[in-house]
């Protein structure tokens, strides 16, 4: 009934496996990949036939992690799983970024990927095995892939690169300072199609090391996969890409000098017009069969990226007539909103971040429930691309896809120089409204988020800027790397690559390639061209700021203490009774974990002190021989009860109220007199001895032998 076939090698420290014809026998390809025991199903389906007037590729991938995998039940009210988390949404964007640019040109057939976590042994990252799979159901679907490719998540840790780290090891590396660097890598066999990393300042050569021992280590899982198409691929889909080269010479000879002319205009809605009247004008020279050719839209896109590519490669002329490595002109502002705790309005170029942070509380972090465990995230980074940042009117949601990507791309570099929790007990949340787009937004919302918090008094390790690279790439090997592209040269060229980081080193590396890979030389050149882009870009933002600024009088200000642990419970009384008093009496939030760290906020610097006196009289001890205020609040024939230490009550002797003889307390003391006492002692029962004649009842200073 089945016709399964099966393979598997040692990598790393496990075993991982790929196994086909079990399940989903309909789908055009089904790969289940083990590693450990992790497992992600892939299945691959694309339509025979394209849609009339597809002018792209219409391809789809999606990740979902199933709570069962886990031995979970979902939360929520319905208990099932809902919209994709941010998680399943950027390790979607990670399996397309780089089998997107290998399928054939001109293939335009709807593709859909679906890659679910069907188990997960909270060890392996199931996303990696995700990537695997996915590429080993394209290799045997038939479709025209040009695959395959593997990925792997490489770590860094004292000076030794780690393939596959477990997930634990990955897990906030904020707070874990031995482990540097999260990279994951996706590569073809001859070359890196894919980077994405979460770095601690590493060097350039430390990051082109770690992408480099990353391509090795996928060679094997490459081998891996060609293994299984030869026993269980399906016959190759019959495709030819469409050859409509007469079509583009007739566009070219119409429109190339014209289209030349519009790509010399430097401003970017100019351009844009200039450009779609050239497109209108050679259309007007074609004849009706011509029209009706489905591949003029690509023919016209092709003679622009013609001219565009000519001119970088031949001539070293961009689009705005720059230099390739110059970057455009920056303006760094900060403090440009008045009730907000930080802000800052980072403009380069036609492309503009308005940056705003908000310092909140411990009850303000972010409740993450994830496969692998529930936790909290005390830094969160929201990125908004309006469409009237690009000049266009469009319909409003939710944020999608190519949002949560770069609003996690930011989140990445500036999370390395957060300060530590305990040094800085701050929730920092940090959105960038892009407000003009022409050339990378998300870079600008780095550069923009680190002025903002700095300005919101966030005492950051160090400033963080980005930069956007570019790259053309000819046929014959010749090649141009652009620093700080526009829209266009991002569109019409063969490279996205972001490098962001201080002045020390990398703090986040993102590439996209939309060709069959880059060679080594060109990745080095273009981490050296992007740290002199880096190191330009954060001198003009210290011209703005140089240090954190102070607090807003609007955010509140958080001060810690520690307790020991067995007090937590005397701290939160029964049922909350005391904690709650403390909130009501003193007006300031109070937060206490399971390790005894109490975090007090307010904006009100009273609130918090008074907070402060009233745990610290719960958690502290009394300590002998020293003199504290007190009220009585009984009184017996031997003495009375002072209450002197929070809720502690001690004894004074009748013998020890004053150096004379009394007939009883009451003569001299009365319920809520208030008076000083000097802790004598515990008796051997440890009840506490007071006395008050060796303490001078106005000053509260302790009296002399000689004195009494």
């Amino acid at each position: 009934m089945f016709n399964i076939v099966k393979k598997e090698i040692q990598w790393g420290e496990e075993t991982l496996t790929l196994e086909t014809g079990r399940v989903a026998r309909q789908a055009d390809g089904s790969v289940i990949a083990t590693l450990g025991e992790t497992s992600v199903m892939a299945n691959v389906t694309f339509a025979k036939q394209p849609k009339p007037g597809m002018d792209f590729f219409p391809l789809t991938v999606h990740y979902q992690e199933k709570y069962y995998a886990a031995g979970k039940v979902p939360g929520g009210f319905f208990k099932r799983e809902a919209r994709p988390t941010e998680k399943e949404t950027l390790t979607a964007r990670l399996i397309d970024r780089p089998i997107r640019p290998l399928f054939v040109p001109g293939f335009k057939n709807e593709t859909l990927v679906m890659c679910t976590v069907l188990s997960h042994d909270l060890v392996n990252d199931p996303d990696m095995v995700a990537m695997i799979a996915a590429s080993a159901a394209l290799t045997i679907s038939g479709a025209p892939f040009r695959g395959p490719i593997a990925g792997c998540r490489v770590g860094f840790e004292d000076g030794e690169y780690i393939l596959n780290p477990e997930i634990d090891d990955m897990h906030d590396l904020r707070n874990n300072p031995d482990q540097r660097l999260d990279l994951v890598v996706a590569g073809t066999k001859d070359a890196v199609m894919m980077v994405e990393s979460e770095a601690y300042e590493l060097t350039e050569s430390e990051m082109l090391g770690a992408v480099k021992f990353a391509h090795d280590s996928i060679q094997p899982v490459i081998d891996l996969i060609i293994d299984l198409a030869e026993d269980a691929a399906k016959e190759p889909f019959d495709f030819q890409a469409p050859d409509y080269s007469e079509l583009f010479e007739a566009v070219r000879s119409a429109g190339e000098d014209k289209m030349r002319e519009a790509y010399a205009i430097s401003d970017k809605l100019e351009r844009q017009a200039a450009v779609a009247a050239v497109k209108e004008g050679v259309k007007e020279g074609l004849s009706e069969e011509q029209l009706e050719d489905p591949n003029l839209s690509a023919a016209l896109k092709k003679l622009e990226s013609t001219v565009l590519r000519s001119d970088v490669v031949k001539n070293g002329r961009r689009i705005d007539g720059r230099a390739l490595d110059e970057i455009r002109d920056i303006v760094a502002e900060t403090k440009v909103l008045p009730r907000t705790h930080g802000s800052a309005l980072f403009t380069r170029g036609e492309t503009q971040a308005l940056c705003v942070t908000t310092l909140g509380t411990g009850d303000d972090e972010q409740f993450i429930d994830a496969l692998h465990g529930n936790f909290k995230s005390n830094f969160l980074l929201h990125y908004n691309f309006p469409p009237y940042s690009v000049g266009e009117a469009g319909r409003v949601g939710p944020p999608g896809r190519r949002e949560i990507g770069h609003g996690k791309l930011a989140w990445r570099a500036l999370q390395a120089v957060l300060p530590a929790p305990t040094d800085f007990p701050y929730t920092v949340r940090m959105v960038s409204e892009i407000t003009e787009s022409n050339g990378s937004s998300s870079m600008a919302s780095v550069c923009g988020g680190s002025l903002s918090m700095m300005d919101a008094g966030v005492p950051l390790k160090a400033a963080v800027a980005g930069v956007a690279m570019g790259l053309v790439l000819e046929e014959d090997g010749s090649y141009g790397i652009l620093s700080d592209i526009l829209g266009d040269e991002d569109h019409l060229g063969d490279m996205d690559f972001k490098v962001a980081g201080t002045e020390a080193g990398i703090t986040s590396l993102q590439m996209d390639i939309k060709v069959a890979g880059i060679t080594q030389e060109i990745m080095e050149k273009a981490l050296e061209q992007a740290k002199a882009g880096r190191l330009h870009i954060l001198g003009e933002m210290a011209k703005a700021v140089s240090e954190a600024g102070e607090f807003s009088e609007h955010a509140p200000r958080i001060e810690t203490m520690q307790i020991p642990t067995d007090k937590i419970r005397e701290v939160i009384g029964s049922g909350g009774k005391v904690i709650r008093e403390i909130v009501e009496v003193s007006g300031a939030k109070v937060d206490i974990n399971d390790e005894g760290i109490i975090k007090i906020a307010s904006p009100n610097g009273e609130a918090i002190k008074k907070a402060y006196d009233m745990i610290h009289s719960i958690v502290a001890e009394p300590e002998e021989g020293k003199i504290y205020k007190g009220k009585v609040v009984k009184i017996v024939d031997f003495g009375a009860f002072v209450n002197f230490f929070g809720k502690r009550d001690g004894l004074v002797h009748v013998s020890q109220i004053k150096n004379e003889r009394l007939n009883h307390p009451s003569d001299v003391l009365s319920e809520g007199q208030e008076v000083w006492v000097k802790l004598l002692g515990f008796d051997d029962r440890g009840k506490v001895r007071l006395a008050m004649k060796m303490v001078d009842q106005e000053t509260g200073e302790e009296v002399s032998k000689a004195d009494a």
